[in-house]
């Protein structure tokens, strides 16, 4: 998978037996956009997954383009989603990410990118006449399973992640908060000694001029 540089991670194969394909957690720095292509042959599946982990309000434009330069997803300011799709021709095909709108934020974005489909897990699987055994089955149940304890690792990896970002950002705003509440008591503080200081050395002097 080809991709623009400044990547955060190197692309993590998904594990055998499932389909094609890689994951990648990356930055998007402000008003800047980023691509990735992917040569498919015709008829071949792809799926894309994605979804912001830091910066903002946790969102980013996503495209997906064929190798015409037809648009085949296009959404704005999305948390999170996923597209599937089919290739209808062969070709390098490219998704990108932008977070153009944004001046101030900078992203950290994760995608799943899926090629092909599954493989059967039994040899000859897809073309049986005859029904699985009671152990093929319990094989086919638990690698179902499985699968959905990897996507459900996932999903908490993330969801951790983006839970320690905020809550690092709200330490962050309290930290910044105290230390101009304690500034302020400072100045306030500061400014009621030199009144009192001035109001004494007023009286002092009006008693002086009273005396003489």
């Amino acid at each position: 998978m080809d991709g623009a540089p400044r990547p955060a991670a190197l692309p993590r194969r998904r594990p055998a037996g499932r389909a094609g394909g890689a994951e990648l957690t990356f930055e998007l720095p402000e008003s800047a956009r980023q691509c990735f292509h992917e040569p498919l042959q015709r008829g071949l599946k792809f799926t894309l997954d994605f979804q912001v982990i830091t910066g903002g309000h946790y969102d980013v434009d996503c495209y997906v383009e064929d190798p015409n330069g037809k648009t085949l997803y296009k959404e704005a300011k999305k948390q999170y989603d996923s597209f599937s799709h089919r290739a209808e021709v062969a070709g390098v095909y490219t998704f990108c990410f932008s977070n153009e709108f944004s001046t101030f934020s900078h992203k950290t974005v994760y995608f799943d990118f899926q090629v092909g489909d599954e493989p059967p897990i039994l040899p000859d699987m897809s073309h049986r006449v005859t029904a699985l055994t009671q152990m093929e089955s319990a094989c086919v149940t638990i690698h179902e399973a499985l699968n959905t304890v990897i996507d459900s690792q996932t999903h908490y990896r993330l969801r951790e992640a983006q839970d320690r970002s905020r809550a690092e950002e709200l330490n962050h705003h309290v930290s910044y908060w105290s230390v101009g509440e304690t500034v302020l008591l400072l100045v306030v503080s500061v400014t009621q000694v030199m009144l009192l200081k001035s109001f004494f050395t007023e009286t002092r002097a009006t008693t002086g001029a009273v005396s003489t």
